[in-house]
C-alpha cells in the first residue's frame, strides 16, 4: 500500500514538472513574433507594409523615409533584441550591470575609450534628415518594447532584466566599436614593444616581414592616389575579444567586358567575427527617396552593405595604421610633460555598476593624444613616472562616418557616391563600386594619420614633440580609381597602393594568397556569370598551402609508419581545403606545430599572442632566416630538417588524441565545423547545444572561402570563427537577379525557426534572391503585416 502512494506521489511530481516545463516552454514561446496581420503603433505617419518572405527577410514598403526607417527599428528590435541590447551595453561600458564583474575589464576598457561618450556626441553633429531618421529608428525600436505583451527574448529571462528605450546613441555607437575593432594596430604595436626586450632588431624583424612580392596592388600607380615590456604584455592581454582585429574580406568589381550581360558585376563577402545570432540582418527598404537592398545590422538604421537600384557597393579593410601609442612623462605638477611643456590631464570619474556589488569607479585621464589605456587596470606596472595614451583616429568627436554611410544608401551615380565618402572617417576601408551605367570604380576612404617622424609601428615618446600628427592623408589624395583599364577591381586585404604611392598606410599588409587565388580564378577565359562568381566566393584552394606544402615535405623525415603515411597523404593532396578530406587537417595541425618549433622557445610567454598559422613567417625561417630552426632552449644545434619532422611528429600525435588512431578517418570539416557561439547561452552546457550554431565546413585562414580559427583555443583550436558571415553578388544589368547568403538566420532567438534555417545554405554555397517588386515578394511570402497609426 505504502508503495503505491509512494509512486502516487512520485507519479503527481513528475506531472507537476512535466506541465511546469511544458508551461514554462510555452510561454517562452510568447517571445516570438506574428509576421502576419494589423499592428496599430503610436508614432507612424501612414501605413507601412511588412512582407516577410520565405527566408523570413522582410520587404518593407512605407509612403516616407522616416516611416521606413521606424518600421526597421520595429522589425530590429522584434527581432533582434538581445543582440541589440548586448551591443549598447558593451559600446557604452555597461555590460556588468547585467552580468556581474566578469565583464568589469571589458567594462572599464570602453568607458577609457569612451565610445559612447563619442556616439552621443557625433548624434548631435548629424544633419538635420540623418537625424529624424534617427530619431524614427529609435521611435520604431520603442514602439516594439511598448507594444510587447509576452515573453522577453529567453537572454533577459535568464538574466532578468528589461531593456531600457532607445536613442539615437544606441544606433552610432556600433560604428565607433567597428572604428576600433578593424584597425586596432595598437595591439601589434604592444607586441612588438613587449618583445623587442626578449629579441634582437633582426629577430624581431623576421616577426614581422614587409610584403614585396605577391600580386600587383588594387590599384596601380597612374591613379594611386625603455624597459616597458612588461606594460605592454599586460595592455596585450587587457585587449578584449570583441576589439581584436583579425582582417580579412573580398570583393571584386567586373566591367561588362568580362561579363556574359556585358554589365558589371560586384562581389563582396566581409569577413568577421561568427556569433549566434550573426552580424547581418537582410532587409528592403522602399519609400519615396530610398529604395535599397542588402545588409543592415540590428540596432543601425542606414544599410551597411547593398545596392539601391543605381549602385552596388561593397567593404573590406584597408589594415592602415591609423592609431599609434605614445608613453607620456609625468610632470611634476600632477600633470604630463607635452611637447611645449607641462600640461593637465583631462580627467572624470565613470561609475560601472556591477550585479552583485558596489559598483566601482573607475578614474580616465587623458592627454592631447588620445586616453590613457595604461589607467585601464590599476594592476598594470607602470614605469614609474610614465602613462602610456592611445591616439586612434576613431576616437575623434567630429567622425561622421554614419552620415557616409546614409549618403552611401542615397548615392545614384560615382560623383555623389564620392561626395558621400567625404564623410567616411574611420576605419578606413576599400570600398568598391558597380553602377547600372556601367561604371566601375574603388576608394578607400577614411582618416589616415601623417607622422612628422616614424611609421608608427612602435609606441613611441609623448614629450618631445617629434612624433605628433600632422594632420591626415588628404581626401582627394587618397586610394581611388575609377574605370580602370583593366576592367577590374580586386581586394582582398591586400596591399591596396604601389611603393610609388606619396603617402605612407602601413607596413604590415596581410598575406595575398586569397587577392592571388581570385585573380587565378578570373584569369579563366570563360565568361563571368553569377554562377562563375559564386563558384569563386565558395572556393577552397588554398595558395599558401600549395607554396608552403612542398617545402615541409622536402625537410620532412618521418621516423614511423603513420608518419609516412602522412607525408604520402599530403604529395597526393591538390591544396583544396575539403571539408571530406583529412589532407587539409593534417596540413593545418603540422603547420601550427612547424610555427610552434620556430619561435615558442624564443618568444616566452608572449607566443600564444603571436602564434598563428604564418606561412610566409616560416618560410622565411626555413629558408632565409635558418637561426631560427635552432632552439634557444638547448645546447645541441637543431637544423630546419629536424624542426619539420619533430612538428610533424608533435601534430599527428595531436590528431590521434582528438580523432582517434585511423588517419583514414580524420576528416577537416569535423574538426573545422563553422561556429556561431551564443554570447550567453553559448557559456552554459545544458543550454550550449541548443542555443550554439555548429556546421561542418570547407575552407581555412588562406582561401576565398575563408575560414579563420584560433589555434589557442584549446577546446576547439580548428574551429572556424571567423569569415564571410555574409556573401553577395550583384548584378548590374538586373539587380533583381542578385544573390545573398547569410550564415545564421533573421532572428536572434533560439525558439524561432528562422534562427538558423539558412546556416546550411551558406555553408553548401547556395544564395538567395531579395525580391524588387511587392508582387515578387508576395508571391513566395510567409507574413504580410500591417504597420498602421494608432
Amino acid at each position: 500500500m505504502r508503495r503505491k502512494i509512494a509512486f502516487r506521489i512520485l507519479g503527481g511530481l513528475a506531472a507537476v514538472c512535466i506541465l511546469a516545463i511544458a508551461g514554462g516552454f510555452l510561454w517562452l514561446r510568447t517571445s516570438l513574433p506574428d509576421l502576419a496581420g494589423e499592428t496599430r503603433l503610436a508614432g507612424l505617419g501612414a501605413e507601412v507594409e511588412l512582407i516577410h518572405d520565405r527566408n523570413g527577410v522582410p520587404h518593407i514598403h512605407a509612403a516616407t523615409p522616416e516611416d521606413a526607417y521606424f518600421a526597421l527599428g520595429f522589425v530590429h528590435a522584434r527581432d533582434r533584441l538581445f543582440q541589440m541590447d548586448f551591443m549598447r551595453r558593451l559600446g557604452a561600458g555597461r555590460l556588468s550591470e547585467v552580468v556581474g564583474s566578469s565583464t568589469l575589464q571589458i567594462d572599464r576598457t570602453m568607458r577609457t575609450l569612451g565610445l559612447y561618450r563619442l556616439a552621443a556626441e557625433t548624434a548631435g553633429r548629424m544633419p538635420e534628415d540623418a537625424r529624424r531618421y534617427l530619431d524614427s529608428y529609435a521611435s520604431g525600436v520603442n514602439a516594439f518594447l511598448d507594444l510587447r505583451s509576452g515573453a522577453l527574448p529567453p537572454e533577459f529571462l535568464a538574466l532578468r532584466y528589461e531593456p531600457e528605450p532607445w536613442s539615437p546613441a544606441d544606433s552610432l555607437v556600433w560604428g565607433r566599436l567597428m572604428g576600433q575593432r578593424l584597425t586596432s594596430n595598437w595591439r601589434t604595436e604592444a607586441l612588438r614593444a613587449a618583445l623587442a626586450k626578449v629579441l634582437e632588431p633582426d629577430r624581431l624583424a623576421d616577426l614581422w616581414p614587409v610584403e614585396t612580392d605577391g600580386p600587383a596592388p588594387t590599384i596601380d600607380a597612374a591613379v594611386a592616389g625603455p624597459g616597458f615590456n612588461r606594460l605592454f604584455g599586460a595592455l596585450l592581454r587587457s585587449v578584449p575579444d570583441v576589439l581584436r582585429r583579425v582582417s580579412a574580406s573580398n570583393s571584386w568589381a567586373l566591367s561588362g567586358k568580362f561579363t556574359a550581360s556585358g554589365m558589371p558585376m560586384l562581389a563582396n563577402d566581409p569577413h568577421l567575427g561568427f556569433r549566434a545570432p550573426g552580424l547581418w540582418y537582410l532587409a528592403r527598404l522602399k519609400a519615396p527617396s530610398i529604395d535599397v537592398t542588402g545588409a543592415t545590422v540590428a540596432g543601425v538604421p542606414f544599410h551597411v552593405l547593398g545596392h539601391n537600384g543605381r549602385i552596388a557597393w561593397a567593404f573590406t579593410t584597408t589594415d592602415s595604421d591609423t592609431q599609434d601609442l605614445y608613453i607620456e612623462r609625468l610632470a611634476a605638477s600632477g600633470g604630463y610633460e607635452g611637447p611645449n611643456g607641462p600640461l593637465p590631464f583631462a580627467a572624470r570619474t565613470e561609475e560601472i555598476g556591477v550585479r552583485g556589488r558596489d559598483p566601482v569607479r573607475h578614474e580616465v585621464r587623458q592627454t592631447i593624444h588620445g586616453p590613457v589605456v595604461s589607467d585601464i587596470d590599476r594592476r598594470f606596472e607602470i614605469p614609474e613616472g610614465h602613462v602610456v595614451a592611445l591616439a586612434s583616429a576613431g576616437l575623434r568627436p567630429d567622425d561622421l562616418t554614419p552620415l557616409a554611410i546614409l549618403r552611401i544608401n542615397q548615392a545614384r551615380d560615382w560623383n555623389e557616391f564620392r561626395e558621400a565618402l567625404r564623410h567616411f572617417h574611420s576605419p578606413q576601408q576599400n570600398i568598391t563600386y558597380a553602377d547600372v551605367d556601367g561604371n566601375i570604380g574603388f576608394m578607400a576612404p577614411g582618416r589616415v594619420p601623417v607622422r612628422s617622424q616614424g611609421d608608427g609601428s612602435a609606441p613611441v615618446p609623448g614629450w618631445t614633440g617629434l612624433h605628433e600628427w600632422s594632420g591626415f592623408i588628404p581626401f582627394d589624395q587618397l586610394p581611388t580609381a575609377f574605370n580602370p583599364r583593366s576592367g577590374r577591381i580586386v581586394n582582398a586585404n591586400h596591399r591596396i597602393v604601389p611603393p610609388s604611392y606619396r603617402w605612407y598606410l602601413t607596413r604590415d599588409w596581410p598575406a595575398p594568397y586569397r587577392a592571388s587565388r581570385i585573380l587565378e580564378h578570373l584569369n579563366s577565359p570563360r565568361s563571368r556569370t553569377l554562377e562563375t562568381e559564386a563558384e569563386l566566393q565558395n572556393d577552397v584552394l588554398s595558395h599558401a598551402a600549395k607554396a608552403l606544402l612542398p617545402l615541409l615535405l622536402e625537410r620532412a623525415e618521418p621516423a614511423d609508419e603513420q608518419g609516412r603515411d602522412a607525408v604520402s597523404l599530403l604529395r597526393r593532396w591538390d591544396g583544396r581545403m575539403s571539408r571530406e578530406l583529412g589532407a587539409p587537417l593534417v596540413f593545418t595541425a603540422w603547420l601550427a606545430e612547424v610555427n610552434r618549433g620556430l619561435y615558442a622557445d624564443e618568444l616566452g610567454e608572449f607566443f600564444e599572442e603571436y602564434w598563428g598559422l604564418r606561412p610566409r613567417v616560416a618560410r622565411r625561417m626555413l629558408t632565409r632566416r635558418t637561426v631560427w630552426c635552432d632552439h634557444a632552449a638547448t645546447d645541441a644545434r637543431e637544423g630546419c630538417g629536424q624542426v619539420v619532422t619533430e612538428a610533424l611528429a608533435r601534430a599527428l600525435g595531436l590528431l590521434r588524441e582528438r580523432f582517434g588512431t585511423d588517419m583514414s578517418e580524420w576528416r577537416w570539416g569535423a574538426a573545422h565545423e563553422a561556429l556561431f557561439r551564443h554570447p550567453l547561452f553559448g557559456r552554459i552546457p545544458l543550454l550550449r547545444s541548443l542555443a550554439d550554431i555548429r556546421v561542418e565546413s570547407g575552407g581555412g585562414a588562406f582561401t576565398v572561402n575563408r575560414g579563420q580559427h584560433r589555434l589557442s583555443d584549446a577546446r576547439s583550436p580548428f574551429a572556424s570563427v571567423h569569415g564571410p558571415g555574409y556573401r553577395a553578388i550583384y548584378d548590374l544589368s538586373a539587380l533583381e537577379n542578385s544573390r545573398f547568403a547569410v550564415a545564421t538566420g533573421q532572428s536572434g532567438n533560439p525558439l524561432s525557426a528562422l534562427y538558423d534555417n539558412t546556416t546550411e545554405n551558406w555553408r553548401n554555397g547556395r544564395y538567395m534572391k531579395i525580391a524588387q517588386s511587392r508582387e515578387a515578394a508576395a508571391r513566395d511570402a510567409i507574413g504580410v503585416l500591417r504597420l498602421r497609426p494608432e
